[in-house]
């Protein structure tokens, strides 16, 4: 993790937003101390939500797919989580990350929200702190690659404004992309 002055005051920023039932929630950069708890939070996504969050990007091993989760610089790799209080301790229920196409102005997003949170708009409030984000760090295009039948996915991604369309002759997945120039 980067420790140069711009982004430990990065890491100092942080939002108290309330979701569409009325829970409030905090949102802030992925910082050294979340690690573990960002560890359990995707060990926890079923099977099938994971599949479509680390279906490209994040690609190897899994035991090196934490590192590279944990990897954030705060400019080729961002990374913002959800959390809640919850008796007493800090839960993480969400979390949005893009990391950098290499040799591009490009850069990959992904977004994860826990079940009993999705359809509260806290997917839509993590992806427009990564977009932000994005465009103060200069990157021209946004980009997340899914599968053609995450629809939660494509809601969201068409409500942020992102473009859609099938990989050559491949109906199995999809590419949603953001023009982050306008």
């Amino acid at each position: 993790m980067s420790t140069d002055p711009d982004s430990r005051d990065l890491c100092k920023e942080h939002w108290i937003e309330t979701l569409n039932d009325g829970t409030t929630v905090l949102i802030r950069p992925l910082s050294e101390p979340d690690h573990e708890r960002d560890h359990r939070f995707v060990g926890q996504v079923p099977y099938e939500a994971r599949r479509f969050r680390f279906l490209a990007g994040f690609s190897g091993e899994a035991s090196t797919l934490f590192e590279q989760l944990a990897d954030v610089d705060y400019r080729r790799r961002m990374a913002y989580v959800a959390l809640i209080h919850d008796n007493g301790q800090l839960r993480q229920i969400g979390e949005s990350r893009y990391a950098a196409v290499p040799g591009s102005k490009n850069c990959e997003c992904a977004v994860a929200v826990s079940t009993q949170w999705q359809r509260k708009g806290l997917g839509r409030l993590l992806m427009n702190h990564l977009i932000s984000a994005a465009r103060s760090n200069g990157y021209a295009r946004m980009v997340s690659r899914d599968m053609s039948n995450n629809y939660g996915m494509h809601r969201l991604a068409k409500a942020l404004g992102f473009s859609a369309r099938y990989l050559a002759g491949d109906v199995s997945e999809i590419v949603h992309e953001l023009d982050l120039q306008r």
